[in-house]
């Protein structure tokens, strides 16, 4: 069976996450995408993607892949950009599409992942920006906030980021990127990579490291919270229209065993 890998952006503002959830008011990006794709190609499907994102998190470059029984000849020069646009919202938008090896596999095989977080900071909310920015009206420190950063650097233990009503165990990761810096006056960003990234792990950051802001706490702080391994020890996690998942890594090889359709 041929697999398939595309990637895909979002606005999650209308969708209750990624993932499915009983009795949600909104749909799941996954649903909306798995029954047109179900649509398109007249079979049931599976869809997987590279991770699962918060009700109102947005997506930049979700990677998904699914399985089809459609010959492999006929996928020739198939724009699934085009053929799914009219079964999407305006709000859904696939980007490109690979007939991958069948190792792919969207959740299984990703090497690291970028986030970004941002934040309209002013006097006062922009009705423009309140779907995708977290509007925060203190003026924003980044010179603080990025030594708050470099605490989280190198690979730790970040069980104190950890949101309850996850089952894994391993809560060791390692950031290899964190810093802020002015997108354009006015929109603060916080952009960190890492090999992964434990339940609502980047919102719990920012949160906290607000939260020390506010209360005017040494940067120094960040990492006995680290150390606590104590999620109580940290702070609330920030709003979720702020994150964007950025981009996702892979090995290359599988990447270069990718045909772009």
């Amino acid at each position: 069976m041929p697999r398939i890998k595309f990637t895909l952006s979002y606005d999650g503002t209308d969708f209750c996450g990624w993932q499915r959830q009983t009795h949600a008011a909104k749909p799941s990006v996954c649903e909306t995408v798995q029954k047109a794709l179900e649509k398109v190609f007249n079979e049931e499907i599976s869809l997987f993607a590279s991770g699962r994102t918060d009700a109102g998190v947005h997506a930049l470059n979700q990677v998904c892949h699914f399985d089809t029984t459609r010959d492999p000849e006929r996928l020739k020069n198939f724009n699934l950009s085009l053929a799914l646009r009219h079964s999407l919202p305006s709000s859904i938008v696939i980007k490109k599409a690979w007939l991958a090896p069948d190792d792919f596999h969207s959740t299984l095989s990703p090497e690291g992942k970028t986030y970004r977080f941002l934040i309209h900071n002013a006097a006062e909310p922009s009705v423009f920006l309140n779907r995708l920015t977290q509007w925060e009206r203190r003026p924003l420190d980044l010179v603080y906030l990025n030594e708050c950063s470099r605490q989280l650097i190198g690979e730790q233990d970040f069980k104190s980021f950890q949101s309850v009503g996850s089952t894994v165990t391993n809560t060791v990761r390692v950031i290899s990127q964190a810093e802020w810096a002015w997108r354009r006056p006015g929109i603060a960003q916080f952009t960190v990579t890492g090999s992964g990234f434990l339940k609502q792990m980047v919102r719990n950051i920012v949160g906290t490291q607000l939260l020390m802001l506010r209360k005017g706490h040494s940067p120094d702080k960040m990492k006995e919270i680290i150390l606590a391994q104590d999620r109580k020890a940290a702070g609330p996690p920030s709003d979720p229209q702020g994150l964007y998942l950025m981009r996702v890594y892979y090995p290359l090889d599988l990447d270069n065993r990718c045909r772009e359709l």
